[in-house]
């Protein structure tokens, strides 16, 4: 193992937002945790959200229309291990929860706050892609005054699948 560097020391002490991003395409459905997202404009509202190339859930992305960003408050812990340490590939992350059909048929998970948005575009960004999301109006906001959970809240969760997997 590389020893860490300056950006590796400083990244590992930043509170990134979690989140789980959700899917629908050809039949199936997928949702990952994610942490490298943002909103990048507010007139028209834009928000960015990469996947990881190995997470089941970005083949699922790349052919969706819509996804679906729910974003975790600190008490949904649980959400971001069953979202975040489990694989697509081994079993149905939406039998261990409450989900709904929301737009274009992406899954929304139940008392999460949440939008949806259609993708833009798509953009390789190194072992992830991004996906420049058209924010779509409704959604859910029921938790906005419950800390979000952040990275340094899930840093015990191993990952269901390794960037370089």
């Amino acid at each position: 193992m590389k020893p860490a560097s300056d950006f590796d020391r400083l990244v590992a002490s930043l509170d990134y937002p979690m989140v789980v991003v959700t899917a629908a395409a050809q039949g199936e459905r997928g949702g990952c945790l994610a942490g490298f997202t943002t909103q990048c404009s507010i007139n028209p509202p834009r928000w960015i959200v990469c996947i990881s190339r190995p997470n089941r859930t970005h083949d699922i992305a790349v052919a969706a229309p819509v996804l679906v960003v729910h974003v975790l408050r600190a008490s949904q812990h649980g959400l971001a291990a069953l979202f975040g340490s489990e694989s697509g590939d081994d079993i149905d992350k939406f039998k261990r929860c409450a989900w709904a059909p929301g737009p274009m048929g992406a899954p929304v998970l139940e008392d999460t706050d949440w939008f949806a948005g259609r993708v833009l575009e798509r953009h390789d960004v190194g072992d992830h892609t991004a996906f420049v999301l058209d924010v779509l109006p409704g959604g859910s906001s029921r938790c906005h005054d419950e800390p979000q959970l952040g990275f340094q809240l899930v840093r015990d969760l191993h990952a269901g699948h390794e960037p370089d997997e």
